[in-house]
């Protein structure tokens, strides 16, 4: 083979794997998925069973999460990293949501009375470690967060709403995506988006890797939360809830 037919291979090559990126992040990331949704506290959650008090703590470990990656998001986007820059999806965003929801279970003092838990602030330390060391890995990060709440984000809204006797949508604000019209014509162009990305392979396997993590930071930030949530339905109920545990079913 020529160097000249070599060279257009590897380009024909790096740009089908390019083109894959989305395909790779879902097939790379589906057990982790599964694992994270498999979590007592999840398994819980996705039954029905969800606690008032531990509700708050997610929100609120969801709050400095969120808070900390659309910081970094704006600060690299204002810089013009052409990577970061280009997933700067603003109605993703879910900050000023989880405030909204922060204020009615706290009240109009909520930020003086919530705490970030011990996982999530590890969480944080490692969104802000990437942002600064390798940007291109909030990737991962972003996708496993923002997809998966808009992905199932109607069905984590009528659980909560039902388990919380919620009469109005009100503390329900971190389900709702106002600013997009369609979900699936979203989610189309979000794909089309990280697509048309120019990453080479080695770059797209470490974003899988990073999403992966980004699970894993997810999963322990869960079974921290599932101390709080027997406290308040006791072990007997949590242990029956969770004994017959099933793929999960937001993906």
């Amino acid at each position: 083979m020529s160097l000249c037919l070599s060279g257009k291979f590897l380009f024909n090559k790096i740009k089908q794997m390019q083109i894959a990126l989305s395909q790779q992040l879902r097939e790379g990331t589906k057990k982790s998925h599964t694992m994270a949704e498999n979590t007592g506290f999840i398994s819980c959650f996705l039954k029905g069973v969800v606690e008032k008090s531990s509700y708050g703590k997610l929100l609120t470990d969801l709050y400095f999460v969120y808070s900390a990656m659309e910081e970094q998001i704006e600060r690299l986007s204002a810089e013009g990293h052409p990577i970061i820059s280009s997933i700067n999806f603003k109605e993703l965003y879910r900050k000023s949501a989880l405030e909204n929801d922060l204020r009615f279970y706290f009240g109009p003092d909520w930020e003086s009375v919530i705490e970030i838990s011990k996982s999530a602030q590890v969480y944080v330390e490692r969104i802000n470690q990437v942002a600064l060391d390798q940007p291109e890995l909030l990737i991962g990060h972003h996708y496993s967060r923002y997809i998966g709440d808009l992905s199932g984000g109607q069905l984590l809204k009528k659980i909560t709403q039902k388990a919380l006797n919620l009469k109005t949508e009100e503390g329900l604000s971190f389900y709702i995506f106002k600013d997009v019209n369609d979900e699936k014509d979203f989610k189309k162009s979000y794909r089309e988006r990280i697509n048309s990305l120019e990453i080479k392979q080695e770059m797209a396997d470490m974003i899988v890797e990073e999403a992966n993590k980004a699970f894993k930071y997810n999963m322990n930030m869960f079974k921290e939360l599932e101390g709080s949530l027997i406290l308040a339905i006791g072990k007997v109920l949590f242990g029956y809830v969770t004994k017959n545990i099933k793929k999960g079913s937001t993906e």
